[in-house]
């Protein structure tokens, strides 16, 4: 048997609905079933050093069952200093059969990343707010804040207002139909339902002083929250826990690792949320870690792929004997 690996741009993952956080948001649902019945594994990420300072890639391999049927590897590398116009973080998935451990694929995943994350924090807004979500503080303004606009726009028409706030100004220009926030501070004490944080900030900017009954405050960045809003939080839920606590730079796991958290004060995770039916009380606060699952990668990039099959989009490669076609 030939092994042929078709290759998707990032134009053609769009095409094929890539960017999607409707379909990327079923996606991470059939997968946390699939990880309660035993058909998906997550082994532990792996990283190195670029040879740049600050720089890192990372190794997050997967295997997803069901009708995904994919086991794969998301390589994602960071560049803080960079020498081109290229994305700061470039982000690939190898998909492989999950039977067979034949190459299948090869795809641009910036996009596919993006709506999962935004997916899982649509997740977060409907099952763990503790009060219906009507209006949304949107911290941010590049790839991971925009996929949350987007995701806010589409799937939750019923709000009644999104405000934005961003470090630089400016970049909020060209956003449609969003409450401009100047002072994050002001807009924090403001009656938003729910906190959303799209940054890149390493050090906090969300104190103990924004927690309030009834909000849900979803950190989807690095190290954006203190570790007093997290302790003022009645409620912390997670993604999922696991041996990444370890090592993770998110907020929530360098808590943990100061001794200042315990797994055991995790109120709730994804499959609580979605399987055993756990919610909030009204007036709780809760503070949700978004740490990325790659497992729902490794499904994304599966289900684009069988759409790019079934299409006959991509270019098509012998891994012996190069290009074989282009479509």
């Amino acid at each position: 048997m030939e092994a042929l690996l078709r290759v998707l741009d990032e134009a053609t993952v769009a095409q094929l609905g890539g960017g999607d956080v409707a379909l990327a948001l079923e996606d991470v649902k059939a997968v946390i079933r699939l990880m309660r019945l035993g058909e998906a594994q997550m082994p532990a990420e792996n990283h190195i050093d670029l040879g740049t300072p600050l720089g890192k890639a990372y190794a997050l391999p997967a295997r997803v069952g069901g009708s995904y049927n994919a086991a794969g590897v998301k390589w994602t590398a960071h560049r803080p200093q960079r020498p081109d116009a290229l994305p700061a973080a470039l982000a690939l998935t190898l998909i492989n059969d999950a039977q067979s451990g034949i190459p299948r694929g090869l795809l641009a995943s910036g996009a596919l990343t993006a709506a999962r994350t935004a997916a899982v924090s649509a997740l977060a807004l409907q099952l763990a707010a503790p009060r219906p979500v009507k209006r949304v503080l949107l911290l941010g303004a590049g790839l991971h804040a925009q996929a949350h606009l987007r995701m806010l726009q589409q799937l939750f028409p019923q709000l009644e207002q999104i405000g934005v706030w961003n470090r630089s100004p400016f970049k909020l220009n060209a956003l449609r139909e969003v409450q401009i926030e100047t002072d994050l501070q002001l807009a924090l004490a403001q009656s938003y339902d729910a906190v959303l944080t799209c940054t890149s900030a390493d050090q906090p900017i969300i104190d103990a002083a924004a927690v309030q009954p009834g909000r849900i405050i979803v950190q989807v960045g690095y190290h954006e929250v203190s570790f007093a809003a997290i302790k003022a939080s009645s409620k912390v839920v997670v993604d999922a826990w696991g041996n990444f606590a370890q090592r993770s730079a998110k907020s929530l796991f360098q808590m943990f690792r100061a001794g200042e958290f315990g797994e055991q004060d995790v109120a709730a995770d994804l499959a609580a949320l979605l399987l055993d039916n756990w919610r909030p009380q009204p007036d709780d606060s809760v503070y949700f870690s978004s740490f990325g699952l790659n497992v729902f990668d490794i499904a994304l990039a599966a289900r684009v792929l069988q759409a790019a099959e079934h299409d006959e989009l991509g270019s098509l490669h012998s891994l012996f004997s190069g290009v074989l076609h282009d479509h």
